[in-house]
């Protein structure tokens, strides 16, 4: 592998280099007035009242994959949709990695998809972990790069805003170190959260790196969970690789047209509106835990969580159940053995939590 060579198609597995993927009959092309080449049903469900089901749908719509480029300062041909970010996560690994033969680095503690991923396709996890700050967890971008030399990773997992740290990663730093590893990795930055955050997205790099990727989702400040709509932004001849891979239809027509009427003007402007919410909520709840008797901890957070630690996170956790709220316990993380990590609510919600650890202190008798 030529270390001086940025085009990333050079990471590609071998053996899928010349992989033209399955071509399905809408991949095609084509235009006609009776459809008779996909053995679909010749008649809608009875159950789909609109009929809009009965056709297979096209694997890429260019309308959502316009809608989202418009979105994430891309263009279209830099974009490609998919079932959440987890799917591009799947992807990303299955076309880069050689089971038994590459590795991905990642930066624990994080979302535990990458490692996942990597394990399904026989590809080894390198662990790098957070360094534990006074000002929150950091990235050691230095030791990474060292790990993908030392290790021969072909993927990079950074999370910005990190799950389950909240940090936001330097953009500068996200520049050096895929200049650095320039020819030899590719760069990921998952940004699932960073609607929540202050700072710009790793798209902007992408003119000039072409070694790195973005994953982005609308399951988080869009509130479109369910519709598991995500999207990897790349390279386009990258992009172009790992539709080839792809199932052949990935996006269900009901999710991607729920999709389309989230963007449009009004939606979107209300869900820029509770996105100012939940940062206002955000910080509101931060001062209110740092307050409490038996909490140790409050991580500064850039996306639509707190990670805190507890003298007793089990009496915390318990107690928060027996009061019908239920947050994450993170203690089998790594680094994170007395934590849980509290999800923002509505404002009603966060001011329950805060009741509740209150009562539950009091009665223990921890001292303020």
């Amino acid at each position: 592998m030529d270390m001086n060579d940025d085009n990333p198609l050079n990471l590609l597995r071998e053996d899928l280099r010349d992989f033209a993927g399955y071509s399905s009959a809408r991949s095609e092309k084509r235009s006609g007035r009776v459809w008779l080449n996909a053995n679909e049903a010749a008649w809608p469900s009875v159950a789909d009242g609109e009929g809009s089901v009965r056709r297979y749908p096209d694997p890429q719509p260019q309308r959502l994959r316009e809608t989202l480029a418009g979105l994430y300062g891309c263009e279209p041909q830099q974009l490609l949709a998919g079932r959440g970010s987890d799917e591009a996560i799947d992807l990303l690994v299955r076309a880069l990695c050689r089971p038994g033969g590459d590795a991905i680095v990642i930066t624990p503690p994080t979302f535990g998809m990458y490692a996942v991923n990597a394990r399904l396709h026989g590809t080894r996890t390198v662990e790098v972990a957070l360094r534990d700050t006074p000002a929150g967890f950091a990235c050691d971008f230095a030791a990474v790069a060292q790990a993908v030399e030392r290790e021969n990773a072909k993927l990079v997992f950074l999370c910005s805003p990190g799950n389950p740290s909240g940090t936001l990663l330097p953009l500068a730093e996200i520049d050096a170190l895929a200049l650095r590893l320039r020819g030899r990795a590719l760069v990921v930055v998952d940004e699932a959260y960073l609607e929540f955050a202050d700072g710009a997205s790793a798209v902007s790099l992408l003119a000039t790196r072409r070694n790195i990727a973005v994953l982005r989702t609308l399951s988080k400040a869009h509130a479109l969970a369910a519709a598991r709509i995500g999207s990897v932004i790349a390279d386009a001849e990258l992009i172009a690789a790992l539709q080839r891979c792809q199932a052949p239809y990935p996006l269900p027509t009901p999710c991607v047209n729920l999709a389309l009427r989230a963007l449009t003007e009004v939606p979107h402007n209300t869900t820029k509106a509770r996105v100012v919410t939940a940062i206002g909520e955000r910080e509101r709840l931060f001062a209110a835990l740092q307050a409490l008797p038996g909490v140790l901890q409050v991580y500064p957070s850039q996306a639509n969580f707190l990670l805190a630690r507890f003298d007793d996170a089990q009496a915390a956790f318990d107690g928060l159940l027996d009061a019908g709220v239920v947050v994450r316990d993170m203690r089998a993380a790594p680094q994170l053995g007395n934590a849980l990590r509290i999800s923002l609510g509505t404002p009603e919600q966060n001011a329950a939590v805060i009741e509740v650890l209150t009562r539950n202190a009091q009665m223990r008798g921890v001292a303020a």
